[in-house]
């Protein structure tokens, strides 16, 4: 390799991680505006693991706002990235794809819609197939994983005096 493609692909390396990273980031403030630019125009996502929907990016980011209001206090951690470059047209490098693991830390929202114990705990791997577009990286899918669940536990009746 050249020193330039070397330095492309250092670029392209941090442009991907930057994407994940910005995919956590939208999920976790619920900017699902943010969200939806993140991928191609025919971007889907699959959270039918993780007891979710599968669809465009669109219907994705729709469902997600919904079922995120349960939850006003979210935190991705996408860890163990491993990351492929691919071809598309004969032109190395024009898509990606990224196996990485999630730990998903989440509280339930209290009666008044403020963060509430007890927590939800739950963690997976993450399946991303990237594209390189002229406006820079986009998802082209996601695929949730979910290997793992920790519900709160049901809180003790209380004891009559």
């Amino acid at each position: 390799m050249t020193q330039r493609i070397e330095l492309a692909t250092v670029m392209d390396r941090l442009a991907v991680d930057g994407l994940i990273t910005e995919y956590a980031v939208a999920v976790d403030d619920g900017d699902w505006a943010a969200y939806r630019e993140l991928f191609t125009p025919d971007g889907r996502a699959d959270y039918r693991s993780a007891g979710g929907i599968e669809g465009d990016a669109g219907q994705i980011a729709g469902w997600l706002a919904e079922t995120m209001r349960l939850f006003p206090m979210r935190q991705h951690l996408i860890v163990n990235r491993r990351l492929r470059f691919g071809t598309l047209d004969q032109d190395t490098g024009d898509t990606a794809r990224v196996q990485a693991d999630y730990v998903n830390l989440m509280r339930f929202a209290g009666n008044d819609g403020s963060p509430a114990a007890p927590d939800f705990v739950c963690g997976g791997r993450y399946a991303f197939a990237l594209l390189r577009t002229d406006d820079g990286w986009r998802l082209r899918e996601v695929v949730v994983q979910e290997k793992w669940r920790r519900l709160p536990k049901p809180r003790p009746a209380p004891v009559p005096d």
